[in-house]
Formats: C-alpha cells, sequence, structure tokens
C-alpha cells in the first residue's frame, strides 16, 4: 500500500495541510505557535485542567455518523488529527463580530473572573450542545468535570449555563411569543419547595441571544468524502519520534512485528504524560484510531457476554454504547446479571474528566472486572488469536500484562454477573481524580440460600499490581452472608491487604483501613440490596444586587460584567503568552536543583548544547548586576552559585529557538552535589534544630497567668493546616525586550507587582531602574503568588536576554510553577486556653510556627497577621500570642489570599470548638458569648467601631434557617450519625503595607479618557471598578473610559496589588486626579451649564487635560514593642453557617448548605463583590478540606500538577450556597463607602471544615469516644475516616514512628 506523509484538516473552517509533521507537536503548540490563534490556553499541559479545551469533529464512515468531542489540545498530537475538524474559542464567535450564545451567558451571567480558563469552559459546553442543544443540568455537570476554576467558585457559569437546559431557561421560542422564556422572564426561584421572591437579578436572562442549533459550523463535505475513501497509511519522520498510522488490522499486526517495543497511542493521554513529564522516550508509535475492526461495540446473541472491541474506542463511547446495550438491547434481563455493567458505568462516570474520557481508550481502566476475558492478536502462527482470562495473573508487575510484544488487544469480553457485584472508588476527590483504593466485589450463593457458593474481592492501590485477596475469599466459602461471616472477612482482610508502612503514596493506614470498610459497603449492599445515591443537581443562591431606591444613572454599585469579560469569553483578552513573538525571539527553560541542601561541584552543559536549536546556557557568572535579590530583604539568588538550598532552587536556564528544544536541552544539564545535613523540611525539623528566622514576634494583653488562675477548667491543645498552592490558571510568564541602547529593557510579566519586579530586574542588570519599564495587561489570576515570587522567573528571562541580545519568553509548564514558587505557609500552633464553666474565655496563651522555606520573603508580614488575627472575632481578656518563622530546606512560601489571617483564625477556632465541647455546649452559644461587641478593644488595642459581626450573625441564622436546620441534624443523627451543622463568624483586617497609590488620568480631544493606575487586573475586577469611580467622580459614562494596562513608565513606584486594598488606594487616587481635571474643567461648566461633557473638554483652551492623583492610607502604623498604634484601617466581617454529610467509612463528605452574609459595606460592585465572596469562599474549601501538598522527606514535592493535587471542581460547591450583602453599613474610611473584599470571604469556608469536625463528634460517639481530639487541616477524606475510630480502624494500627521512612511528611 501507498504510503502518505501529510495531515489534511479543517481548523475553524480553514483548510489545513501539514506535511512531515513533527510526531512531537501538540495541537496546542500548533495552534499558538503556528496559527496565531491563542484564545486556547495552556493551564497544566496533562490534560487535567481544560483551558486548553477544543472541539474535534469526524466522521466515522463504520458508524455512520459525524462525532463532536471535548478533547485537550495540550495532549492531542497533531499527526492524529488527520481528516477531523478543530474548532476553538476563536472560531465559533468574537467582540468584533458576533458572539456565540456560549460566550455571551457565561460573560454575562458573570461566570469569568480571570478568564483565562474561560475559552476551555465555553468550549467544553459548546460541544456538548453541538451534541445535545437541550441538556440537562446533570450533563452540563458531567461535561465540565475536566474543567477547572480558580475564580469564580463555579456557581455563576452553572447559573448562567443552567439557562440552556431544558428547565432552566432557554426554550427555543427565540421571543417570539409570549409562551416564551426569553419574553416570561424567571423572577423566582424554588428553595425546599416554597417560593421566595429574589431580589434583583445580577443579570437579565432576556438579553441572551437565543440558541439556534441551525446557524451552528458544518462539519466540511470535503472532509466527509475523503473519510470514506480508501485510506493510505501515514508516515510521519520527526527529530526523535516515528509516527505510523495503519488503516487494517493487517497493517497494525505487520507493524508490532517489525517494532514490537513500539507504543500504541490513540488519545495521547498516558504517552503524552510520559514522554513531558517522566522524560520517557518512544522512537516508534502507532496509531490504530482508524482501523474499523477495533471500533466496535456489540452485544453478542448467545446472551451469555457482551463484548466490546476496543482499539480507538473511547471511554466517552464505551460509556454511550454501554448505555444503549443496557437500557435498550438487554432490558428484559434481571437486573441482578446487568450489575457488571451498571458497576462499569458507574467507574467510568468518575474516571478523569470528559475530555480525556472522550479520547483515552478502555482496556486501563477496568482492573476490577474480573472474570472478563481478552482476545489477544499476534503475527505468530498466521494471525493467531488467544483469549486470556483477566485473573491473578494477568498483570505479572506494574503497568505490565502478560501480552506479548508483538500482541495487539482484539477485544474484551465481559459476561453478565451471575451474582452480586459492586466496584467502589474513593479517591481525594470525586470527579476526575486518581483513585487512593478502588475494588470489585462479586459474590454468587448456593441456590435459596445465604450461603457463599464463590466469591471473589479485588483491589487497586494496595500493590503494584490489581491483587485478589484469595485468602480472604477461600475462608468466606461455605460461610452464611451474616455478621459473623463480616467478622472474620474483616480481621482476614485486615491481615492479608498489609502495606508497607513506607509504601508509594503513603496513607497507609487509611489505606488499609479502607480495604475493609469497602467490603463492609459491599456486606450491606449485598444483605440491604442498597442502590447507591445519585449526586443532587441543584444549586441555588439568593443575593443583593442593586439596593432599593439606588440612583440608576449612578454607575457605582450597579452589577456591572467585567469589562474583559466577554474578551475572556472570546479568547480574544491578551494575556502575557498570548503577546506575538517577536521575529528573533527564544525560548527560555529553568535548570533547578534536584537536592534540598548541598554544595554545586559541577555543571557539565555538553549534552544540553548538542540539542539542535540551543543558544545558550546561563548562569551566575551572566549576570552583569547582582545576583542577590528579593523582595523585602536581600537574602536570595538569582541562580544559585555555589550551593542550593531547595529541590527546586533555579540554577541556571537554557536558551533556544523553540520551548520544547530548551526543555529538553535543561533535562540534559548535569550537576554534581556534595549534600549537606541537616535538610529540614517540615516544622518540627526546625523546632527540633532551632533554625527560625528573626525576629520572634508575639503580642500580650492583659495578665495571662492571673487569667488561668482565675478559670474553672483549662485544656492544652495543637493543630497543623496545611499549605495551599496558588494555582492560578495562568503560570508565571515573562516576555523580556532588550532596546539594544543605553541597558534599556521593556518587560512584559504576569506579576501583582510591577514596580518591585522593575526594581530587581534593574539590579540583576546593573542599571538604574529607569532603563527597566515593566508592563502587566492582565493576569489570569494571582492570589498573592504572583506578588513576589513571580520576580524569581522575571530576573532570570532578564539577565538571559540581555545576554543574547534577543527577545526571550518564558512560561513556566504547571509542574514547573509549582515546583519553584512556593505557596501557602503552612503552620503549627500549640495552645493553652483558660475557661469557665459556661464557656467565657478567659485567658489565651497560643504559639505559632510557619514554615517559611529557604528564604525571609514576606514571612515576617505574613506571621505578624495570623497573631493580629489569633483572637478572631472573640473578645479574649487575656491573651498572649508568639511567632516564630522556621527556616527550611523548601522553596520560599509567600503570599496567598488572606496572608496568614485564615491561619490564625483557623487555630482559634480550634480552641474555641474545644472549648465548647468540653462544656458540652452548643458550639454557636459559646461563640456568641466570647464575640466582640461595639467599641471593644483588639489585643493590639485598636478599637473596633462599625462593628457589624453581630448584624452578619442575625441575619445569617435567619438566612439558613439555623435552628431549623440543626433540629433536622440532631434528628438525622440518632439514626445515621454523621450530619452536622457549624456557624463560623470572621473579622479580617486590611494590611497597612505600602498603602499607597498613584493614578493618572488623560483627557484626549475628543472626550474619551485614558486611566491608567497601579493597581494590577488579574480577574478581581480590579478595572471595571476603577472605571466606575472614574465614570461616577467625572459623571460621565463607562464607555467613554478605558484602561489599557499598568506600567511602570506610566504611574511609577506602585504598591503590590495585595492586600485586598488596591480599590481602596487606587480609587482614591483616581478620584484625586478626576477632582484635578473637575477642578480645571469647573470655568467650561460654569459657562456652559447646559452642555455636554465635550463641549467642556477644550484642548484649544490650553487646559491640561492630564492629571496624576495619589493616595496614602492616613495614620497607619504600629510597634510590637510598645504595643500601640493602629495598624489596620478598617475591619471586615462575616458570617457562614455550613452544613456537611461524612460517610463515616471512606472519611468522604458532601457539602449540603452554605449560607454567607458579607458586610462589604457599600458595595462598588454588586456582582463582582458576590464573586469574590464565592470565589474566596471555594478556594478556603480547598485549603481546609481538599488541597495536600505532598513532599518526601528528602523536600521533593509530588504534588505537581491537577493529576496529583486537587482544587475545587464543578462538582464540590455546596448543593445549596446563599450570598448576601449586608445592607445599609457605610464605610466611610474607603472609596465611596466600599470595603475590601478580596480576602475576607477565604476563611468562612472554615464553617465546612468545623461541621464535619462536629460530624466526626457524633461518629466517635458511637464508638464511645468523648471531648476533644485533634484534627489537622485540610480535613480530607483520610483524616476524616482516621478520626472516625471504630472497630475496622483497630484493625489497622499505624506503625510506631520512627520506625520506618515515611513517603511523605507534614512540612
Amino acid at each position: 500500500a501507498s504510503i502518505a506523509n501529510q495531515t489534511f484538516s479543517m481548523i475553524n473552517s480553514v483548510q489545513i495541510t501539514e506535511k512531515n509533521a513533527e510526531p512531537e507537536i501538540t495541537l496546542l503548540t500548533y495552534l499558538r505557535r503556528s496559527l496565531g490563534l491563542t484564545g486556547t490556553k495552556l493551564g497544566c499541559a496533562e490534560g487535567g485542567c481544560g483551558a486548553c479545551t477544543v472541539m474535534v469533529s469526524k466522521y466515522h464512515p463504520h458508524q455512520n455518523r459525524i462525532i463532536h468531542h471535548a478533547v485537550n489540545a495540550c495532549l492531542a498530537p497533531l499527526c492524529s488529527l488527520h481528516h477531523c475538524a478543530v474548532t476553538t474559542v476563536d472560531g465559533i464567535g468574537s467582540v468584533a463580530s458576533k458572539l456565540h450564545p456560549v460566550q455571551e451567558r457565561i460573560a454575562k451571567a458573570h461566570g469569568s473572573q480571570c478568564g483565562f480558563c474561560t475559552p476551555g469552559i465555553v468550549m467544553s459546553m459548546y460541544a456538548l450542545l453541538r451534541n445535545n442543544p437541550r441538556p440537562s443540568m446533570h450533563d452540563i455537570q458531567e461535561a465540565f468535570q475536566g474543567n477547572l476554576c480558580r475564580c469564580t467558585g463555579y456557581r455563576p457559569i452553572l447559573e448562567g449555563y443552567r439557562t440552556f437546559t431544558k428547565d432552566g431557561g432557554c426554550c427555543g421560542g427565540k421571543g417570539q411569543t409570549n409562551g416564551c422564556c426569553m419574553t416570561n422572564g424567571h423572577i423566582q426561584e424554588h428553595v425546599n419547595d416554597s417560593t421566595t421572591l429574589q431580589a434583583q437579578k445580577l443579570y437579565d436572562q432576556s438579553e441572551f441571544m437565543p440558541l439556534d442549533p441551525t446557524q451552528e459550523i458544518i462539519f466540511p463535505p470535503e472532509l466527509m468524502v475523503l473519510s470514506k475513501q480508501p485510506q493510505r497509511e501515514l508516515r510521519f519522520v520527526g527529530e526523535r519520534v516515528l509516527w505510523i498510522q495503519p488503516y487494517s488490522l493487517k497493517e497494525l499486526l505487520e507493524l508490532k512485528a517489525t517494532y514490537p517495543n513500539a507504543k500504541l497511542v490513540v488519545g495521547n493521554t498516558e504517552v503524552g504524560i510520559e514522554m513531558k513529564f517522566k522524560n520517557l522516550l518512544y522512537p516508534v508509535i502507532l496509531a490504530p484510531a482508524y482501523i474499523p475492526e477495533l471500533n466496535i461495540i456489540q452485544h453478542t446473541q448467545d446472551g451469555k457476554r457482551v463484548i466490546y472491541l476496543k482499539g480507538c474506542f473511547c471511554l466517552s463511547m464505551l460509556f454511550d454504547g454501554l448505555k444503549q446495550i443496557l437500557f435498550v438491547t438487554v432490558k428484559k434481563l434481571p437486573a441482578h446479571q446487568t450489575e457488571v455493567f451498571e458497576a462499569v458505568l458507574e467507574q467510568l462516570r468518575w474516571f478523569a474528566g470528559q475530555q480525556i474520557r472522550n479520547v483515552a481508550v478502555c482496556f486501563v481502566s477496568l482492573p476490577e472486572v474480573k472474570n472478563s476475558f481478552i482476545e489477544v492478536n499476534g503475527l505468530e502462527n498466521d494471525w493467531e488469536k488467544r483469549v486470556l482470562e483477566m485473573d491473578e495473573k494477568f498483570f505479572p508487575g506494574y503497568r505490565k500484562t502478560i501480552l506479548k510484544s508483538e500482541e495487539i488487544l482484539l477485544s474484551i469480553e465481559i459476561p453478565y454477573t451471575r451474582k452480586y457485584f459492586s466496584a467502589f472508588k474513593q479517591s481525594p476527590r470525586k470527579e476526575d481524580d486518581i483513585a487512593i483504593v478502588t475494588c470489585g466485589m462479586n459474590v454468587l450463593f448456593k441456590e435459596k440460600s445465604n450461603i457463599v457458593q464463590s466469591i471473589r474481592i479485588s483491589y487497586g492501590g494496595m500493590a503494584p499490581v490489581t491483587v485478589l485477596a484469595t485468602a480472604t475469599c477461600n475462608r468466606l466459602l461455605n460461610r452464611q452472608w451474616n455478621e459473623e461471616l463480616l467478622e472474620q472477612a474483616c480481621t482476614s482482610l485486615a491481615e492479608e491487604m498489609s502495606l508497607s508502612p513506607s509504601a508509594p503514596g503513603g496513607m497507609v493506614t487509611y489505606r488499609r483501613t479502607l480495604t475493609i470498610s469497602l467490603f463492609y459497603k459491599f456486606f450491606l449492599t449485598v444483605q440491604h440490596k442498597l442502590a447507591l445515591d445519585l449526586r443532587m443537581e441543584v444549586h441555588i443562591n439568593r443575593h443583593l444586587a442593586v439596593p432599593p431606591g439606588h440612583n440608576n444613572d449612578d454607575v457605582v454599585g450597579h452589577p456591572i460584567m467585567h469589562l474583559s469579560a466577554l474578551k475572556h469569553a472570546t479568547g480574544e483578552a491578551i494575556y502575557c503568552d498570548d503577546i506575538p513573538c517577536y521575529e528573533n525571539e527564544l525560548h527560555l527553560a529553568l535548570v533547578t536543583s534536584i537536592k534540598a541542601q548541598a554544595l554545586i561541584k559541577s555543571i557539565d552543559t555538553s549534552d544540553a548544547m548538542a540539542v539542535p536549536g540551543v543558544v545558550a546556557f546561563i548562569s551566575a557568572k551572566d549576570i552583569p548586576g547582582s545576583n542577590l535579590t528579593g523582595p523585602v530583604v536581600y537574602d536570595e539568588t538569582v541562580f544559585a552559585d555555589d550551593k542550593v538550598t531547595c529541590v527546586g532552587h533555579i540554577v541556571g536556564a537554557i536558551v533556544a529557538d523553540t520551548q520544547a528544544h530548551a526543555q529538553r536541552a535543561a533535562k540534559d544539564v548535569k550537576i554534581s552535589y556534595e549534600e549537606l545535613q541537616p535538610v529540614i523540611v517540615t516544622i518540627q525539623d526546625a523546632i527540633a534544630n532551632k533554625s527560625f528566622y528573626q525576629p520572634v514576634r508575639s503580642i500580650e494583653r492583659g495578665d495571662v497567668a492571673q487569667g488561668f488562675k482565675d478559670s474553672d477548667h483549662i485544656l492544652h491543645g495543637k493543630m497543623h493546616i496545611g499549605g495551599q498552592e496558588q494555582f492560578y490558571l495562568e503560570t508565571n510568564c515573562t516576555l523580556a525586550v532588550p532596546r539594544g541602547e543605553d541597558g534599556e529593557m521593556e518587560l512584559f510579566v504576569s506579576t501583582q507587582s510591577a514596580s518591585k519586579t522593575q526594581a530587581l530586574v534593574a539590579k540583576a542588570l546593573g542599571v538604574p531602574a529607569n532603563r527597566v519599564v515593566c508592563r502587566v495587561k492582565r493576569m489570569g489570576g494571582g492570589f498573592g503568588g504572583k506578588e513576589s515570587r513571580s520576580t524569581i522567573l522575571s530576573t532570570v528571562v532578564a539577565v538571559a536576554a540581555h545576554t543574547v541580545k534577543r527577545p526571550v519568553r518564558c512560561m513556566l509548564d504547571r509542574d514547573e510553577d509549582m515546583l519553584v514558587t512556593g505557596g501557602r505557609h503552612p503552620f503549627f500552633g500549640h495552645y493553652k486556653v483558660g475557661y469557665m464553666n459556661n464557656g467565657r474565655v478567659m485567658a489565651l496563651d497560643v504559639t505559632f510556627y510557619s514554615n517559611a522555606g529557604n528564604s525571609l520573603d514576606l514571612s515576617l508580614s505574613i506571621l505578624e497577621r495570623a497573631l493580629f488575627h489569633m483572637d478572631n472575632s472573640y473578645n479574649i481578656p487575656n491573651i498572649h500570642g508568639t511567632g516564630y518563622m522556621c527556616k527550611t530546606n523548601l522553596p520560599s512560601n509567600s503570599a496567598f489570599r488572606g496572608f496568614g489571617g485564615p491561619q490564625g483564625m483557623m487555630i482559634a477556632e480550634s480552641w474555641m470548638s474545644d472549648v465548647a465541647l468540653s462544656c458540652g455546649l452548643p458550639a454557636e452559644e459559646v461563640r456568641r458569648m466570647n464575640m466582640y461587641k461595639e467599641g471593644d478593644f483588639t489585643p493590639f488595642n485598636q478599637r473596633l467601631d462599625q462593628f457589624t459581626i453581630d448584624r452578619c450573625w442575625e441575619e445569617c441564622m435567619q438566612l439558613s434557617d439555623f435552628n431549623k436546620r440543626k433540629e433536622a441534624v440532631e434528628q438525622y443523627n440518632r439514626s445515621e450519625k454523621f450530619l452536622d451543622i457549624k456557624l463560623i463568624n470572621t473579622i479580617e483586617s486590611l494590611c497597612s503595607l505600602n498603602a499607597q497609590a498613584g493614578a493618572l488620568v488623560h483627557v484626549y480631544s475628543d472626550g474619551s479618557v485614558l486611566l491608567t493606575h497601579g493597581g494590577t487586573e488579574m480577574g478581581q475586577g480590579l478595572h471595571t471598578k476603577m472605571v466606575q469611580v472614574a465614570s461616577k467622580t467625572l459623571g460621565i459614562p463607562c464607555s467613554k473610559i478605558h484602561i489599557t494596562e499598568t506600567s511602570t513608565n506610566t504611574v511609577p513606584n506602585t504598591s503590590p496589588t495585595a492586600a485586598s486594598a488596591s480599590s481602596d488606594l487606587n480609587g482614591m487616587a483616581i478620584y484625586n486626579a478626576c477632582q484635578t481635571l473637575l477642578q480645571r474643567l469647573q470655568p467650561y461648566k460654569d459657562k456652559n451649564p447646559k452642555g455636554c461633557w465635550e463641549d467642556w473638554v477644550t484642548y484649544f483652551d490650553r487646559v491640561n487635560l492630564s492629571a496624576n492623583g495619589f493616595y496614602k492610607t492616613p495614620d497607619l502604623g504600629y510597634d510590637f514593642d510598645t504595643n500601640s498604634g493602629r495598624p489596620f484601617n478598617y475591619f471586615s466581617y462575616g458570617v457562614a453557617v455550613s452544613e456537611v454529610e461524612i460517610d463515616c467509612l471512606t472519611g468522604s463528605h458532601k457539602n449540603l448548605h452554605t449560607s454567607i452574609v458579607m458586610d462589604v459595606g457599600k458595595s462598588l460592585n454588586p456582582a463582582l463583590d458576590i464573586g469574590q465572596v464565592e470565589g474566596g469562599f471555594m478556594q478556603g474549601l480547598g485549603l481546609f478540606t481538599l488541597e495536600e501538598l505532598r513532599y518526601s522527606p528528602d523536600g521533593y514535592l509530588y504534588t505537581r500538577g491537577p493529576g496529583m493535587y486537587k482544587i475545587p471542581s464543578f462538582g464540590d460547591i455546596p448543593i445549596e450556597l446563599k450570598v448576601s450583602l449586608l445592607r445599609d453599613t457605610p464605610n466611610e474610611k474607603a472609596i465611596f463607602s466600599s470595603k475590601a473584599v478580596g480576602e475576607p470571604p477565604l476563611f468562612l469556608a472554615a464553617s465546612v471544615f468545623y461541621a464535619i469536625k462536629d460530624a466526626i463528634i457524633a461518629a466517635r460517639a458511637e464508638s464511645g469516644l468523648t471531648g476533644p481530639f485533634r484534627l489537622d487541616s485540610p480535613a480530607t477524606p483520610e483524616r476524616i475516616r482516621n478520626a472516625c475510630e471504630d472497630k475496622f480502624t483497630k484493625l489497622c494500627p499505624p506503625a510506631d514512628p520512627g520506625t520506618f521512612t515515611p513517603w511523605a511528611v507534614q512540612v
């Protein structure tokens, strides 16, 4: 047969022919670098975040239908898209031409903040609608399983897209009849079967364009014609890889015989990851996706089994095919015969995200389906087929099967079940997560009895391979299915399913307990024939929009859409890496340390320099200025010179013609080390070695010793709070352009701190700051992570650009970003509390230890903030707090939303919870009794004025119907024992550090206004609010005002956009600048009072139409030595109630309900503020219940991407969510009576944590356990299950500390 060497495809209806395509190039790289289609974003490069989602359509001749699939462009090889049509976000609509309804609705429903994830979410929804124009909410949630968002909290996205559903919005009437949803509008919502009138909506659903499926882009007819013609084998020869795409089974078998070690690739979801992240190379890849024989699923006529044939049969098609067979072909069969298919369907629902399921093939996902058979084919003996049973011998080793190298998998047969069958999967997060333990179990009873005839129990996650609990199964034969059998099984499983305490993956006690707990679930399922609970779908919220009586001409206070939201939704918003490449631009990749504490003996770059396209290796010797750097003190280096102090320490950088060449060469740099001791990784290591930064901080008020003497009781406690990765969707990125004269350099950076970037780059280059310009258009998220740590990349890229005298670009991959940048500080606190019998706290002595990492960074300010919040909102008359910063061999930890406040308040709520439990009193009563009141003084002697937390408390009690809920929970727990509700309050202050801002306002002769200020836009809507402020002050429409970017050459010496203070500071600076302009224009307004803005703006009368504004917060300052001063300008207040349900057997929990009441003063923009409340709450939910950074004892970070590090997803938001902004609370200390809103809501997610803890208390009571106990944060399934001590946990005691080396340590 003839061989072709070019792909033919269509991208956004444009014909693309690529001859000799490079097999290692992904669709994402091709779209962005070759075609300039930058709407599709790179978020993780491993198919875990969905930012790169596109729709791939192809015609299947053997199925005679067109299939539209959402896929991850970061994994899809360009070579795999022959005869496919690709649709990207750029191709379905634009601001300039016409928006697609999918784009319009997410923007107008306020479902976009930073906007970096938005194109991927838009394309997931678009692909769903192409297949199903009237989906259900369940369909939408399933479509979004592979998409992550770090900003919004997900609720507005689901609310906006609910309008496409059968019962949620668009009816297809297109506004032409009175019965149309577009003309009726929806002003009511249903809460618990009662109808409540909602406040004015944040958006008008009737304004949405209707969806018209007939107007969608059709599948290109030429591709359909080509797909029906006889196909030729495709071959592409790359630099390192040969890609072959056969079109018949015969061709594939011949190729497998020729290349027995070749990898078979369909979706590239495994091989792509291995080649990128594990540095593996597969020289030959065979792509069997288009072989007809490998694309069939069928039900055999003998009625014994279902057969499905593998190949390119992706999981989503398998899912649809099995559903078809289950619900149509075999619907007349008894239910017990089809249990295996039900189990497979249920497991497929939770396997990866939709984008992965759309391309991944099925075989690896079914290890628990024992007694299945696979048919393999090989060239031996003239294409001999053999049938293998998937038994305990099928997997001889980790990721190995008993197939011969020249054989291919032809089919899998799944027999009907003749018995009870169940499959279980337990993972940290329900959606799109890797299992901790997975299992399949089935049992067959002797006829008309409960005596076990045969039983099989298999587990994944308990060994390198899937294991059968053979000994346990044998012991259960011929036994009655009763409590005695259960006890015998549990004891036997505890013995048989053992794990080394150092086993990879850690969580050894939890995993062993799970094997027993999951069998218990199976036991109950069989005994009671229980069905698994289906997840509820309804997400409800209630909130304030424009307050009654508001002036509609005044844009401040209106829920104006984020100014960039439409551009986010169309992919037209430009981020740093979207800037077109310069003609002679180079790409940079970091070379980092693999040791935590070592001397550098030598660096060998010879192999790296031999990689094609490599231009230079940059290191400390290339720095023209100073190698010292740091945001506050210069205790860091741009490049490690002679010593490394953490894994991920930047040693050098490779500069090459492409990112792929630079990254490949960086891995080839060989560094030899002399390891040093001790390696200090954890807080406990630092305490043992007295490894602390100075100073040690403390705050004291009252007589603590006397307070303890006066107390009825004293308790002691400890708590550890884990760190958190910012996980901004856009990783750190810098483009440095040397200007060729006087040492000038222009930097395009994704940073919250343009001025600090400018200063540190100038220092490294040895030039004055006036030679360096730093420009920030927008960021795809920041959350504090780009306040100081972004400079470690910017300085490196600037030095490289200076050295090679060419523009240099670097956008870190997700794994690199997580490795080098650090995150939220882990904290350890121990406390001593004195209290009275009635729960009144009299004295507190608390000590904080923070894990600062290998440099000071902002750790001192963060520790101080924790101390300022050590009381949360409780008035403790005698209080003493001490804080230590631990110096460890981890990448330096830094700012993250809340800035130490959440850690301090979390420990406060821990001792408050302990006090309530010890007194036997309701926790909400003890909290209320100890709460501050108007006029009280804090431990740092600041008076509380305009104190509104009591109002927030009362409104939240009403909003959540707390008392009724609590009564229902207590009733439920009497029978079920694992539901609880918790009310948490917070008081948050605003940092005084660098409390200043500048603004520059230009008015042009046509009346248009250009606004520049010192704040940066990272999704929080700062630019939108600043335009609103300028609009109100100048009295002109927002449409006349524009902000282009933040730059150091327009507004100098800016404060970082941080501490939630940017609206306060920059808003006042803009207000001051606008007032200056108004004063200059006042004579013209007086002359022509009936004129308009354009009449008053007079260029010809030589009036200066440009004004600077400046603002600094007055009367701020605090002295730790004297405990005097005023560290904060004002306080924000909030209260939350959360209700959760925990599963005592697995440790999983469901977030059932959350109500939040937040005091944000007089809101500048309710839509943006509610978005901040919800987004902050969800980040807190991740911090306190889900996100866990896992380090080895040697300081190596395991969790370096969405595969291992789980942030909240669409399925984690509370089933019922209510947010209300407190009314009538003007704050005269900030712009237009508003308040900061970015950080305070995050801590309210602690209500979920303490609801979980209360539910655990109820569960422990069943086992006779009472009194306070330690529960560290986050409350992961492992911690929840281990805290619910019972007879199963006693069968799996943990190994004694010190007797083994753990896989991971708590840092």
